[in-house]
């Protein structure tokens, strides 16, 4: 029952009064049977998170990808000065001269903006040489391990049209409670209701406002990868023709072990523009799944960038002070 458990709440934690009990019915089980599994699961690491994913852009924030290049005698440093940064999430360090790999983002009401702070990052780590690569296009953001081993090779991405929002001071006191992590009980959901002084009825139907206008994703389970037994993850990046990007970028993205496929910018010294970011439970399958889809494709150009070291991992916590902070040090 574990993987398929798994695998239910990495798809969509359903958003009741009583979640675990509409997860056991699905799977024919008790509540409080899929609540000692749950927490078996956290205990042993497995389960990393429970809570909302939320669209950075559609929150106001701006963010990208960043990739440095740093001396390898000073990978450690660099990457704690990087990861104080509270608009850190993700920090690897991967096989490439660029060695570095963070995503950034800086609040809606940042007064040095991105820009600045990574220049700022950049001189503080003593950093080489830095690559900026914002999402120009996004063809899929879905992290979702295939724990049962009975997911297709391949997947539609449905493309969903949202509903504008303006976000209300209530819409702001919902996001800061769904971003956290849910406790392991019948009502999970209780406390957050207490602390805004709502019914569970009004709370789901802000969240499901937010998830109609596209700020909040969804839902959802994030596992610790490589405990859940997806030891390898690759960045593959691809050189492609730019009247192609778009054809090839949704191609790519159909792969169910893509998590994440994207159009960014290239450069000189960077001259990849497609990025699809591919787990597996071994380098091996990563590997065969990248040469499968260079031949589907037909480019030549392409590199594997394998993350050696995970140096952060951890979701945003939107409307934070820690934004303001870290700028009032620098």
């Amino acid at each position: 029952m574990e993987n398929e458990l798994l695998y239910e709440m990495q798809n969509a934690f359903p958003m009741t009064q009583r979640p675990f009990m509409a997860v056991a019915n699905k799977l024919d089980t008790t509540e409080q049977e899929v609540l000692n599994t749950v927490q078996k699961l956290k205990e042993e690491k497995i389960i990393r998170q429970t809570s909302a994913i939320f669209d950075t852009k559609r929150l106001g924030y701006k963010s990208s990808l960043v990739a440095f290049k740093v001396d390898e005698n000073k990978v450690d440093q660099a990457a704690d000065i990087i990861n104080q940064h509270p608009g850190v999430s993700h920090n690897y360090l991967r096989n490439h001269d660029y060695n570095i790999w963070f995503t950034m983002a800086v609040a809606p009401d940042s007064k040095l903006g991105l820009e600045k702070t990574i220049e700022i990052l950049k001189e503080r780590t003593g950093a080489q040489d830095a690559i900026t690569l914002p999402t120009l296009k996004m063809f899929k953001i879905s992290v979702k391990m295939d724990t049962t081993g009975k997911r297709a090779k391949k997947e539609k991405v449905k493309k969903v049209a949202h509903k504008e929002i303006e976000l209300t001071p209530e819409h702001i006191a919902v996001i800061k409670e769904l971003q956290k992590d849910i406790t392991v009980t019948k009502e999970p959901f209780k406390e957050a209701i207490e602390q805004l002084d709502l019914t569970y009825e009004r709370f789901f139907e802000i969240a499901n406002e937010l998830k109609d206008a596209g700020v909040m994703r969804r839902f959802a389970t994030i596992l610790n990868h490589r405990k859940a037994g997806f030891g390898a993850n690759a960045m593959s990046v691809w050189v492609v023709p730019e009247e192609k990007g778009e054809e090839i970028g949704k191609q790519m993205a159909e792969f169910s072990a893509v998590s994440h496929c994207y159009l960014r910018p290239s450069y000189p010294n960077w001259p990849y523009n497609l990025f699809a970011m591919i787990h597996g439970k071994t380098q091996e399958e990563c590997d065969s799944l990248i040469e499968e889809m260079a031949q589907q494709s037909g480019l030549t150009e392409y590199g594997k960038l394998y993350s050696t070291v995970e140096f952060k991992k951890q979701r945003l916590v939107y409307f934070d002070d820690a934004f303001k902070e870290w700028e009032a040090q620098v």
